[in-house]
């Protein structure tokens, strides 16, 4: 039964600002374990492993959730699979702000993880299906000023709380932004695509014209809606058709995309540069600040990034970003290796790090969760979302885990590691210069209906 549009008005701003919010709980809680680690690696005694460990949980927990996420995307919603993610994070964090000892602690971060990979692989669904054409990249980049905000507010908090070793409080931070999440998202409305795939048209038409804060064209854009549907209601989705017939370019592209962005080395920087400057010699409260340093130059540039993305592209930035973080990385390795002052190796790593992170934010920071969100078809963009979401966690799972142990002077140690990443970073540029379309400017109805006509079909993907 079609229901009927509410009466209410939301205003764009509310919108979109709600609907980006959990980014915040997602940099937060990939942000705040950095000023935790110096304070229970002591206390707790723990071994690079178990550093690892606990960092990775997370990543872990994430790839649960963002399993969940596609099931829960197609029966609950884009709007309360975001709050269903929300109230797991709370119950995680009060656990892991009370946690005793070690193992759980874990326990407590593959909870908040299981919120986090419901979020992660939902947010860019929900505020690509809002956007217009023609602002849907830079909000989609609001996502991610939102991520990098929440990994700022973790480090100011890491920083503003040292002093006193109050680890636990760092932790119950998190509350704050997902109460305000949950609020938030009781008020807003869910997707026009979800909405029309359900038959409440009426509320469709409503949700896009407060989205698109004008009434113009809405017969246009329901009327491809429901075009696209009608092609893809043939057959139920299955996660092998996103391997197969005209949707496979799409799903090579967004779980290379998926990959590459921690490959590429960012949150080995998120999660251990505090821990790698006090290696290095710094002092504890030093490296936290420099943590915040990080921070704000992530927040600036992913800002700057909304401005550009839908003017230059998603694909030159990407390659941009490429260019800048081989060229910084190698930089920081050659630092380690041959600058054996300590404050003038701790700030020469500081200065390339900085850097790293430009290169990083104009391109692989918001680029890929807009074209993540972009690239599949309306039938498969809950899965393809959540299979790209799943690798995504598994590859942060992975650098989170070996980052401690190959750092190691035992192993490549920190100037090694460097190099490796600047390594993967080459490998990067040649694929997504390959293999990377442009998708700014199209509707995501026009990006679907270019795909299939490129690949001869005018249907059902062909298995």
């Amino acid at each position: 039964m079609t229901q009927t549009a509410p009466a209410r008005h939301i205003g764009r701003t509310t919108l979109y600002f709600f609907g980006a919010l959990g980014g915040i709980l997602f940099g937060y809680d990939l942000g705040v374990i950095s000023g935790v680690l110096p304070f229970i690696g002591k206390l707790w005694g723990l071994t690079s492993w178990d550093k690892g460990v606990i960092t990775a949980s997370l990543s872990v927990g994430a790839i649960v959730g963002a399993l969940l996420s596609s099931r829960s995307n197609e029966i609950l919603g884009r709007r309360r699979t975001i709050m269903a993610a929300a109230g797991i994070v709370v119950v995680g964090t009060l656990a892991a702000s009370f946690a005793p000892a070690f193992a759980l602690l874990v326990v407590s971060r593959l909870v908040i993880g299981v919120g986090i990979g419901l979020s992660s692989s939902t947010v860019p669904t929900y505020l690509s299906e809002l956007a217009p054409a023609k602002w849907r990249g830079a909000l989609g980049a609001l996502n991610q000023i939102f991520i990098v905000l929440g990994i700022l507010i973790a480090f100011l908090v890491s920083y503003g709380l040292g002093p006193g070793s109050a680890w636990r409080w760092m932790f119950a931070g998190a509350i704050v932004p997902a109460v305000i999440l949950l609020a938030g998202l009781a008020f807003l409305p869910e997707t026009p695509r979800w909405l029309v795939q359900n038959g409440r048209e009426d509320e469709a038409r409503w949700v896009l014209a407060s989205a698109h804060g004008t009434t113009a064209d809405l017969d246009g854009e329901i009327a491809t809606i429901h075009e696209v549907i009608r092609l893809d209601t043939e057959e139920k989705p299955r996660i092998r058709d996103l391997f197969s017939g005209f949707v496979r370019p799409m799903a090579v592209v967004a779980l290379l995309l998926a990959i590459g962005q921690q490959f590429s080395g960012v949150n080995a920087i998120n999660a251990y540069f505090p821990t790698m400057l006090i290696g290095l010699g710094f002092a504890t409260q030093a490296a936290l600040l420099s943590g915040v340093l990080l921070g704000v130059t992530k927040f600036l540039f992913t800002a700057w990034v909304v401005f550009v993305v839908d003017r230059w592209g998603r694909k030159p930035l990407l390659l941009i970003g490429n260019v800048v973080m081989v060229l910084t990385l190698a930089g920081a390795g050659l630092v380690v290796l041959n600058v054996h002052d300590t404050s003038t190796r701790g700030l020469l790593m500081l200065v390339m790090m900085v850097l790293y992170l430009v290169g990083y934010e104009l391109g692989w920071g918001a680029v890929v969760w807009v074209m993540m969100a972009e690239v599949f078809p309306l039938k498969y963009r809950a899965m393809g979302m959540g299979v790209s979401s799943v690798v995504l966690w598994a590859a942060t799972g992975i650098v989170s885990a070996v980052f401690p142990l190959i750092s190691d002077p035992g192993a490549l140690g920190v100037g090694g590691s460097m190099f490796l990443f600047a390594a993967v970073n080459v490998v990067l540029f040649a694929l997504t210069r390959w293999l990377v379309p442009e998708t700014k400017g199209r509707t995501l109805e026009q990006i679907e209906l270019d795909l299939r006509a490129r690949q001869g079909v005018s249907g059902r993907a062909r298995g």
